[in-house]
């Protein structure tokens, strides 16, 4: 598949004008990562979508079209953006706890860790009863059966992946589920009057858009980013208890506000309802059923705010008996058969990962395309609206794509070879470097209005 043909598809999925694609291009293509998946068409085509979208919402509020430009590499550099990123041009903290990683089992399968925030660290090692040295952490999981052990982490809520291969993933009930889903979801969910995408004068695609925010570390954050990056007002909230990885805070956190608001009390969920109130689009990158639970599942939101965009992004999909498991996009990865594809090809001992975090950022440039679409849909027909997506959709699309031989051989891309794509912002954590919005509108350009802010800086309010 093509780069342009998988625009093609997203915009078909979409429903949305095909005579708009025409105003979309996209140079370069695969493999331009090493990898035998297609990456490049992955990152180009998600964001060439978002792009496009925040083009045709432009044009509902002006009746100007635009050109939209982009290019694999930069596209790459995108999706790779956390791996660029520098603060006063020194490297951010570590994103990974050494506890994460692969490590093999008694029963000569493979097993990943994710150990990234201390609670599941915690949890992994009182399961394995062992301290948190890698090694005493490599030896007690030489004593389980590796599905055993994905399964004893899976039913304590700690996250953990069995290396699966494609054909031993897609046995699984799990997989059939995610079969039975389209690449992603936009279904009116409520009643409501036509509105524009955003109110006042349409200076940017998204001008005057409110978003809320709910959603941590790469998938949703990506969402929020991208939505800010044309011109969206987004409000970041956090719990304050909550764990959080500082690059990524970083990394993620540019072009948005950030405040906290603990949802366990009943005062801080009254304040976020009356956010909501006044929001354009409500994202939320929390387990299925997470957020329901506190009073904010998209048809109680519709009821709330009729005409609101509700984006909900999962791991493995709402569908499913994983519907609730936890997982990072490395996880879906080790378990849907990916890694085991990539470590095959490259001859390796042991699994091997993409070269970037693909099924995140994937998922959260579709999940802007998504909201996009849904907000000119309002602008067009009115309604409230619900976009669903999940990592485990988007592996399955990019496994879709087919595999290009030998492209692991092709050499990788250094921090010195993607200069031009990034850009420079005084913030309160210093001087980022970190890599710009990969599209290019002829008209609107796409941009951080803001600086990146540590977690909790604003109030938890729409007026800045």
């Amino acid at each position: 598949m093509t780069p342009e043909l998988a625009l093609d598809h997203l915009w078909s999925v979409a429903g949305c004008d095909s005579a708009l694609l025409a105003h979309a291009h996209i140079d370069g293509g695969d493999p331009a990562l090493p990898s035998v998946f297609r990456v490049g068409t992955l990152a180009s085509a998600s964001i060439a979508a978002v792009g496009l979208a925040a083009a045709n919402c432009f044009r509902l509020r002006t009746g100007r079209m635009q050109r939209v430009d982009v290019s694999v590499p930069r596209a790459l550099v995108a999706f790779r953006s956390e791996r660029y990123l520098r603060v006063n041009d020194g490297l951010p903290p570590e994103l990974r706890h050494a506890v994460t990683g692969f490590y093999a089992t008694r029963d000569g399968r493979w097993i990943q860790l994710h150990t990234n925030f201390p609670h599941h660290l915690q949890g992994v090692l009182k399961v394995l009863g062992c301290d948190g040295d890698p090694g005493a952490v490599a030896q007690a999981i030489r004593d389980w059966d590796g599905a055993t052990l994905d399964q004893t982490l899976a039913d304590a809520g700690l996250c953990a992946a069995l290396i699966r291969s494609p054909r031993e993933w897609a046995a699984l009930d799990q997989a059939k589920a995610i079969a039975n889903l389209p690449l992603f979801e936009i279904e009116r969910i409520g009643d409501a009057p036509p509105q524009a995408p955003g109110a006042g004068a349409a200076q940017r695609p998204l001008s005057g858009t409110r978003v809320l925010d709910l959603s941590r570390i790469i998938a949703g954050p990506v969402a929020g980013r991208a939505l800010a990056q044309h011109g969206a007002d987004v409000l970041l909230i956090n719990g304050p208890h909550l764990p959080n990885i500082a690059p990524l805070v970083i990394d993620n956190g540019r072009g948005k506000r950030s405040a906290t608001l603990d949802l366990r009390d009943a005062a801080a969920r009254a304040q976020l309802e009356a956010l909501a109130q006044q929001a354009d689009v409500f994202v939320q990158a929390y387990r299925p059923g997470s957020l329901a639970a506190r009073g904010f599942d998209p048809h109680t939101l519709a009821g709330i705010r009729p005409g609101i965009v509700c984006v909900s992004v999962s791991a493995y999909g709402h569908a499913g008996p994983w519907a609730t498991r936890r997982g990072f996009d490395s996880l879906v990865q080790s378990a849907s058969g990916i890694a085991y594809t990539e470590s095959r090809a490259a001859g390796v001992d042991g699994p091997k990962h993409l070269p970037c975090q693909a099924l995140d950022h994937a998922t959260g440039y579709l999940a802007a395309f998504g909201a996009m679409v849904a907000l000119a849909r309002r602008a067009q027909e009115g309604g409230s609206w619900h976009v669903r997506l999940s990592l485990a959709q988007t592996g399955r699309w990019l496994q879709s794509m087919g595999q290009i031989e030998d492209g692991w051989r092709v050499s990788d891309v250094t921090f010195g070879d993607v200069q031009d794509a990034l850009h420079d912002v005084d913030s309160p954590f210093g001087r980022v470097r970190a890599a710009a919005p990969a599209e290019r509108l002829s008209e609107t350009p796409a941009f951080y209005a803001r600086p990146p802010v540590p977690i909790g800086t604003h109030a938890a309010s729409w007026d800045d």
